[in-house]
């Protein structure tokens, strides 16, 4: 084989040979001038060629696929409609449909349903064998019958036919009747005849509409196959049992499928009753040997689509059969809606009672109402920021507020207006997020311990009115980098830190004597909620949260063990929404906490039960600033305590002055007030059996003496 070399011309380099190695090919000439060029005209028309063949295959390829989507989709209705209307008649006439259900039932280990289902078998099998005894002597039955039938027909005709011909005096009357009854006889025949033929050729046609009808309604065709507007229509549909087997089905847990199939189509023995519950409905899943219920738990949003759900509006929890889950399927679209105003907000007369009473927070996800006990128990709402949590802590507050024996002491560490309608409520109300705001909520929360010390040592039997010291974003105080003159921090969570030491001392003892705290604090961390003050709550809350941890830190390993999952709430779509751990609050038998839907009241209502509330009480002087530092005018102390109340029992003076600063009247006993009274002519004196300090007699006293004071400057 020869070899050819073809040198390419250069434009200022060698870019190398190419060698031909078949000698066959003509040497290479001059490229003819008409070719190296295709007219544009030419060019424009091919284009358009190109793309009329393109758009014609693809509609084409598109009407291919209708079509045959159409074929499959019909043929399928057909085949599967045969498919159920055989499977049903079979059911009816044989005991395959109990001999499914008992192989269930022995599969997810429920023998007693398991009997009861053979005995409904047993009886089954029995009653079909009487019915064919019957049926082979039937003939001789029915020959029989016809014998005596066609005899009695032919006396009563003959009957009727003598009687017509007396009335009638025709002898030949006599037979009339019978034969109207043989012209109608024939009649039926011509008749039978004609419609035969169109009757059996027409037969076939409507058995196969009929099947036809019946796969159309199941829906016995692929999904592809469906048209494109019906592919959705399951989306919200009501809950069935067989829905709910084929959504664990499809769940992808490979020992619940293997269950499930062994079961046959008697999947739904798993089930107990579906119940309508609330907004929703609620059904007991009893899991076949090999899965646990933290597996059906872990596949929560799967399990939502399969139900064709969004993954909020599926809960599952634990009960307290073993290997069973709880599922609640809300309506599709149910808890987007808005629940009723609060009973606060519709009733003037509502009361409360701290002891007794319970709070309306709002509704279940049954559709219940959702009352909490505040007796006696540390509260904790925690969660992201904007999701309601003020709202819902507030909305607790002014109820029990409209008990007159509560006293309350807030501190609000946004300062955002939130709570100002508790002033002239609370006898102590901080608004503000600097460094000196978190100074005055620590004292006030060391003047509570100060009260639950002096309580402590009350005598057995003494009964102490209720003080609630409530602390608004609290996260606040734990991340104040302030410190006091003895270099002891504010905030942070070591034995040093005066709010946390506060907190934890209240939290050890103060619902013995009736003192609580109430926090309310948004995405919390170890560093601005600590351990062992959250661990401290009796009642704990949590809104929408963003991660697991948190939901851990909110309420504890056991609830979101138990299936609590704030952190599955929508920020911002399931705002007011709470997961409640408590023992204040109905919680259903094996479930270790509850989803509540708080009523919302907005700050314009709020202030109006608040000024309900304020009209049950003497007249309350709120104290907005606790500086231990001043110096102290006790007169003028006791007078500002005094308010508008035209007189006080010298205990409530006691302790309103320690509420005013700790630190300075905390140890006052009567004998000190006794001491400052004396000779001003504001002694206290009985009302009613009780020693009393009069509001005239002081401001008489400090009247005069400020005028005495002025006179002998003017000199």
């Amino acid at each position: 084989m020869s070899e050819q070399a073809t040198e390419l011309p250069s434009s200022g380099s060698t870019l190398g040979t190419i060698h031909h190695l078949d000698d066959h090919r003509p040497a290479p000439g001059p490229v003819p001038a008409d070719l190296t060029k295709v007219p544009a005209p030419r060019r424009a028309r091919s284009r358009v060629v190109l793309t009329g063949r393109t758009l014609r295959k693809a509609v084409t390829r598109e009407h291919a696929r209708t079509a045959a989507a159409l074929a499959v989709r019909h043929g399928s209705y057909v085949v599967g409609g045969t498919r159920i209307v055989v499977r049903r008649a079979w059911d009816g006439r044989t005991g395959a449909r109990y001999e499914r259900m008992l192989r269930a039932a022995e599969a997810t280990g429920n023998y007693e349903v398991a009997a009861e289902w053979e005995e409904r078998l047993h009886r089954f099998r029995a009653d079909r064998h009487k019915r064919r005894m019957d049926l082979l002597a039937s003939p001789e039955k029915v020959v029989k019958g016809a014998a005596y039938g066609a005899a009695g027909s032919v006396g009563t005709l003959i009957l009727i036919g003598i009687a017509l011909a007396v009335a009638n005096k025709n002898p030949g009357d006599v037979v009339t009747p019978l034969m109207a009854f043989v012209d109608l006889i024939r009649l039926l025949v011509t008749i039978t005849t004609v419609v035969w033929g169109p009757a059996v050729a027409a037969a076939p046609w409507v058995a196969l509409l009929g099947v036809w009808a019946v796969g159309r309604q199941r829906g016995a065709a692929p999904a592809w196959a469906l048209p494109v507007n019906t592919r959705g229509e399951d989306a919200g549909a009501p809950i069935t049992p067989s829905i709910v087997v084929t959504a664990l089905r499809d769940l992808g847990i490979a020992p619940l499928r293997t269950a499930i199939k062994d079961m046959g189509d008697a999947g739904a023995a798993m089930l107990g009753p579906i119940r309508i519950a609330g907004c929703g409905v609620e059904v007991d899943v009893t899991l076949p040997s090999g899965v646990s219920t933290n597996e059906i738990q872990a596949k929560r949003r799967k399990l939502a689509e399969n139900l064709a759900r969004h993954e909020h509006e599926v809960f599952i929890t634990i009960p307290t059969a073993a290997r069973t889950v709880r599922l609640w399927i809300a309506d599709s679209g149910a808890l987007d809606e808005p629940i009723g105003p609060s009973p606060l907000t519709n009733d003037e007369t509502f009361a409360a009672n701290y002891k007794t009473g319970k709070a309306p927070w709002g509704q279940d996800l049954r559709g219940d109402a959702a009352t909490l006990s505040l007796y006696q128990r540390h509260l904790l709402i925690t969660g992201l920021s904007n999701q309601g949590k003020t709202a819902a802590l507030r909305a607790l507050a002014l109820w029990l507020a409209l008990d007159k024996t509560v006293e309350f002491r807030v501190a609000d560490l946004k300062g955002a207006g939130d709570w100002a309608m508790f002033d002239g409520l609370a006898t102590v109300v901080i608004q503000g997020p600097t460094d000196d705001h978190v100074i005055d909520a620590t004292k006030m929360l060391e003047g509570g311990v100060t009260e639950m010390e002096q309580r402590l040592q009350s005598p057995p039997g003494t009964v102490h009115p209720p003080l609630v010291l409530l602390v608004d974003e609290a996260q606040v105080a734990f991340m104040c980098p302030a410190v006091d003159d003895e270099k002891r921090p504010y905030g942070g969570s070591k034995a040093t830190s005066r709010y946390f030491m506060a907190a934890r001392k209240i939290h050890n003892q103060g619902r013995a004597v009736n003192v609580t705290l109430w926090q309310g604090t948004q995405d919390p961390t170890d560093q601005n909620l600590p351990k062992l003050v959250r661990e401290g709550a009796h009642t704990r809350a949590s809104l929408a949260l963003g991660t697991e941890s948190q939901a851990r830190m909110a309420l504890g390993d056991k609830a979101v063990d138990g299936g609590a999952a704030p952190n599955l709430l929508r920020p911002g779509l399931d705002k007011g929404t709470v997961v409640v751990a408590s023992d204040g609050i109905t919680i259903p038998a094996g479930q270790a906490s509850i989803t509540v839907r708080t009523h919302y009241i907005d700050t314009d209502t709020a202030a109006l039960i608040a000024t309900r509330a304020k009209t049950a009480r003497a007249g309350v002087i709120s104290l907005h600033n606790l500086d231990a530092g001043r110096v102290h005018d006790p007169l003028a102390d006791i007078a500002n305590i005094l308010g508008d109340a035209p007189r006080l029992h010298t205990q409530e003076v006691l302790k309103r002055l320690t509420q005013l600063d700790p630190a300075v009247y905390g140890k006052w006993t009567f004998v000190d007030l006794k001491r400052v009274l004396d000779g001003t002519g504001a002694e206290a004196y009985k009302s009613d059996g009780r020693m009393v300090i009069g509001r005239e007699r002081v401001a008489r006293f400090l009247a005069n003496r400020d005028g005495d004071g002025s006179a002998s400057a003017a000199e």
